[in-house]
């Protein structure tokens, strides 16, 4: 007979019988403890996940903190942990995928759900059948929705018209889970976020725009350097100067690497070249000239420099001195892609309750 937990309260409810209990996170942490979880956790179900912007620095971090526990338990343990056993999401890939396709396929089976990859030669979204009317449809099968798409507008009308959650796997305007995982790795590598300086050096993309939006809100400084006509989007960038007012950071912008590198404890490149910008490809190498990271680049940055890229890498953006360096987290950057975008479909699923300590952010 299944048992319907009130957690927050310690207690099993089942038909025709009252009885306490107590709940195995109680146990874990100590009612104290699980107090103050309860009272600092913040329900994020039913949200669709479409850009950090809206998304306040409590859910930023109660997002890391569960990526944390579940790569704690999961990896850390071997806990058998399947919260979403019975649960369905769906993932549209518009674009090819290494990291995003992999750490959501197996992080949704790890967690006892079943994801379901749906190519461009599964779901032609908007052509053979309107996005609203796949939106309705594909809400009946799935209990969330993953898409990795061209346009943002795309994402935004999944979100309108469908009635389960939506999350970006990627849109040519932002890329949130890999900024929860360069979070993560930078979490785990320093102790700690705030006061961090990230200094950007690429293009103007949607991996920058996404930083832009989070890092703000967790106490972290950017610098950003960006060839002239590459820049960040004004929107955007309006929108995240806004962000660093308000909760008191720096948000520099420049057209000049070595100015932007100068003292900060993270140098970030990326592909010059993303999909669809193939025929831009001798243009844009000319444009960045420069802008390649290097121990010449890190010799004005602190003296614990470390580097991220979110990959695929290419010599250009970053040389092997670097990239293959024990200055570089590109490793375990790409790993907690896994443990991040679980963290997102589970607490738009279920409020998990996290079992191990808060990260002190």
């Amino acid at each position: 007979m299944a048992l319907l937990r009130v957690a927050a309260r310690g207690k099993e409810l089942v038909p025709g019988i009252f009885r306490q209990s107590v709940c195995p996170a109680v146990q874990v942490l100590g009612q104290k403890s699980w107090d103050r979880h309860m009272s600092g956790h913040v329900s994020m179900v039913g949200r669709n996940f479409l850009t950090l912007k809206d998304f306040s620095p409590s859910e930023i971090e109660q997002l890391l903190w569960t990526a944390a526990d579940l790569k704690a338990r999961i990896k850390g343990t071997g806990e058998l942990y399947t919260p979403l056993v019975g649960k369905s999401a769906g993932l549209i890939f518009q674009k090819r995928s290494t990291r995003t396709r992999l750490s959501t396929e197996t992080g949704v089976g790890l967690l006892g759900g079943q994801p379901c990859f749906l190519s461009p030669d599964d779901i032609h979204l908007g052509v053979n059948e309107t996005i609203k009317d796949s939106a309705k449809v594909l809400s009946g099968f799935l209990d969330l929705i993953l898409a990795r798409v061209y346009g943002h507008e795309d994402l935004e009308s999944l979100a309108t018209e469908g009635s389960v959650p939506i999350v970006n796997g990627l849109s040519e305007l932002y890329h949130p889970l890999q900024i929860l995982a360069d979070m993560q790795t930078l979490q785990d590598h320093f102790g700690n976020l705030r006061g961090l300086t990230v200094a950007w050096v690429g293009d103007g993309n949607n991996i920058i725009h996404s930083f832009m939006m989070g890092a703000p809100k967790l106490g972290v400084n950017l610098k950003i350097a960006t060839p002239k006509g590459y820049e960040t989007y004004p929107n955007v960038t309006k929108d995240a100067e806004d962000l660093a007012k308000q909760y008191g950071t720096q948000m520099y912008h420049t057209n000049d690497p070595r100015d932007a590198c100068e003292g900060a404890n993270v140098l970030v490149t990326d592909t010059w070249i993303s999909m669809g910008q193939e025929e831009e490809k001798q243009e844009r190498l000319k444009a960045f000239q420069g802008y390649q990271v290097t121990h010449k680049l890190g010799e004005v940055a602190a003296k614990d420099w470390v580097f991220l890229h979110c990959l695929p890498r290419k010599q250009e953006e970053v040389d092997d001195a670097v990239f293959y360096s024990n200055r570089s987290l590109v490793w375990p950057e790409a790993e907690n892609r896994k443990w991040t975008v679980m963290a997102v479909i589970l607490s738009l699923l279920k409020d998990h309750v996290c079992t191990t300590p808060k990260p002190d952010f």
